[in-house]
């Protein structure tokens, strides 16, 4: 890269009539290349374009605390003026690898990829070491405003989140997603019932439950920082988790198929993910206050009755008949619990519950 042209090693391509050119930078240039000065950006366009600080941390942490295998998807730009491709030949004709030249006074703009490009330069900040790293770059010709807004548009309208369940499934990172990898693998309560790709169960699967749900669950029986081995960890919730099923008839009799998941579901609120949660709750008081007949105190699960019917449950996790999972419906829902199992509430949750006590009259 020259003070006055920039210069890249460059591979050409045609996307809907227009060229575009992919190239490779090194980080160290990113925050250089991309100068990011919201009022420089066109008002139509700083809503779109707007970074969101709290991400950016996290982004930048993700980076240095994984040196040797992080990955950062391309970032996509545009080029306000002027750029010229010089070809290489290949066999005495034009080919599509060559040089990108472009003007020092051009305007790069960046369609997708402004957090990135923002987590780069706070981690270079943090590990300079980092700096000849490379990340790819796609430029396309800036055709003005309009353009720039639907290449915006369309970058992140396609751009789809990955569901919960198999983003969790898949980070090997997340010492929780281990723990609960194995534990839906080595359980039995957990055999063929568990949905491992989506977050949400379709209305004639038969699968009881989301794997992000038995993960946002299983978090509250796991404390990382109590020095034990994650094989102590996994046997401790796996336990939890068995004998917990072994309080619900429904749960085997889907497995052994004498019932299906969608009646199950449709009609008893214990598989639902809030009331997951709320048994990860209570479960996590009862071991501490039990640490060791909790397994005996699980018993107690039987006396509740888990039918939607079931008055109790309404406005507690039920609005209208329709399951709400929010902070306040989880703990309301594992007040009842921990009742049945004799453990006391903290003073928050003695609050909550009173508070819905007294708007119910």
């Amino acid at each position: 890269m020259s003070l006055n042209v920039h210069k890249f090693a460059a591979i050409k391509g045609r996307q809907s009539g227009d060229d575009y050119f992919t190239v490779v930078c090194e980080m160290s240039i990113i925050p250089r290349l991309f100068l990011f000065n919201e009022a420089t950006i066109p008002t139509e366009l700083r809503a779109q374009r707007h970074i969101n600080k709290t991400r950016i941390p996290e982004m930048a942490r993700y980076m240095v605390d994984n040196p040797k295998n992080y990955i950062f998807s391309a970032l996509t730009a545009s080029i306000d003026g002027n750029i010229s491709f010089k070809p290489l030949k290949l066999n005495g004709k034009d080919s599509e690898i060559g040089e990108l030249e472009i003007a020092g006074d051009a305007k790069l703009m960046i369609n997708d990829g402004q957090h990135r490009r923002a987590a780069i330069e706070k981690a270079l900040t943090e590990n300079p070491d980092l700096a000849n790293d490379t990340i790819s770059v796609v430029f396309f010709k800036d055709k003005g405003l309009k353009k720039s807004q639907q290449m915006f548009s369309d970058l992140n309208r396609h751009a789809i989140r990955p569901a919960t369940s198999i983003a969790r499934l898949y980070d090997h990172r997340d010492p929780i997603a281990e723990v609960i990898r194995r534990v839906v693998y080595e359980t039995e309560v957990f055999k063929g019932v568990v949905e491992m790709e989506r977050s949400n169960i379709a209305e004639r699967s038969s699968k009881l439950f989301p794997f992000s749900g038995i993960y946002s669950a299983s978090k509250y029986l796991i404390n990382l920082e109590d020095k034990k081995k994650i094989e102590q960890i996994v046997t401790l919730v796996s336990s939890f988790w068995d004998n917990v099923g072994q309080q619900f008839d429904q749960w085997r009799g889907v497995r052994i198929g004498n019932i299906s998941a969608t009646e199950v579901r449709r009609d008893y609120i214990h598989t639902h993910v809030v009331m997951l949660q709320a048994l990860g709750i209570a479960g996590k008081d009862l071991i501490k206050a039990n640490p060791t007949n909790w397994k005996a105190k699980l018993k107690n699960l039987k006396k509740i009755d888990w039918l939607k019917s079931n008055p109790i449950w309404d406005r507690r996790v039920l609005n209208n008949g329709r399951v709400v999972k929010n902070s306040n419906s989880i703990v309301l829902a594992s007040n009842v619990i921990k009742k049945a199992f004799g453990v006391t509430l903290n003073v928050n949750e003695k609050a909550l519950e009173s508070k819905f006590k007294k708007n119910g009259k």
